[in-house]
């Protein structure tokens, strides 16, 4: 079994800890890297050692659709467009089905292909699953066009692409500062962040990477 389960943080206190003192959401993001990365066995792996509410993923291919006959739980998937492999969600508990949300793109040439978001009321809170484009003038559009989609405790979560900050009005930044992506294997970059609305953000974590070129990231969220 790949060894990605502890994190690199010891300096916070840990999530056993917090959860005892504070109910929260327990939520999982990773980019699987599509056919090439992690697949069922790694993320039923990170299931069974972190216990989230929920899971996002990106570049998930039609092989994730049998994660729920591995670890039971309910599951949702929606392919970008175009494309292999798309953004998916599981959870123990029973999910509403997901609003898919198109989010502005280029037409120009070598813009890169056109990005959805997959929207999910979750406990009383918005939750949008993402993974934006390249372009850093269009990621920040569509976080600002998600931003005015959803409504009361948000938060938007998943693979930014961002270099530099992500302000957004309303919005903070609470995911791991480490970085969670190594470019060409080299250049580090935290492209795997969470941000949100009138929320509390009582840990975060980034995980060891396993077999994709993303490290998972581990949030607990409790309104504020």
């Amino acid at each position: 079994m790949l060894d990605f389960i502890a994190a690199e943080n010891t300096e916070s206190v840990t999530f056993a800890a917090k959860r005892c003192a504070a109910p929260a959401l327990r939520i999982l993001s990773w980019n699987l890297l599509r056919r090439e990365g992690a697949g069922i066995e790694d993320v039923a792996a990170l299931i069974a050692a972190n216990q989230p509410d929920l899971v996002l993923m990106q570049e998930a291919t039609a092989e994730i659709d049998a994660l729920p006959q591995r670890v039971g739980g309910y599951y949702a998937r929606q392919p970008l467009p175009g494309r292999n492999h798309g953004l998916a969600a599981w959870s123990p508990h029973p999910l509403p089905n997901p609003k898919v949300l198109r989010l502005p793109h280029a037409k120009r040439q070598h813009a890169g292909y056109p990005r959805v978001s997959q929207i999910l009321e979750f406990r009383g809170v918005e939750i949008a699953n993402v993974h934006l484009s390249h372009g850093q003038l269009m990621l920040r559009r569509q976080l600002a066009h998600i931003a005015q989609t959803v409504n009361g405790h948000s938060a938007v979560i998943g693979d930014f692409n961002a270099v530099g900050n992500t302000e957004l009005a309303g919005f903070r930044d609470v995911g791991p500062k480490q970085p969670t992506h190594l470019a060409r294997g080299v250049m580090p970059f935290r492209l795997d962040r969470c941000i949100v609305r009138g929320l509390a953000c009582l840990d975060a974590k980034a995980l060891r990477r396993g077999p994709s070129d993303h490290r998972p990231i581990l949030i607990d969220l409790a309104a504020r």
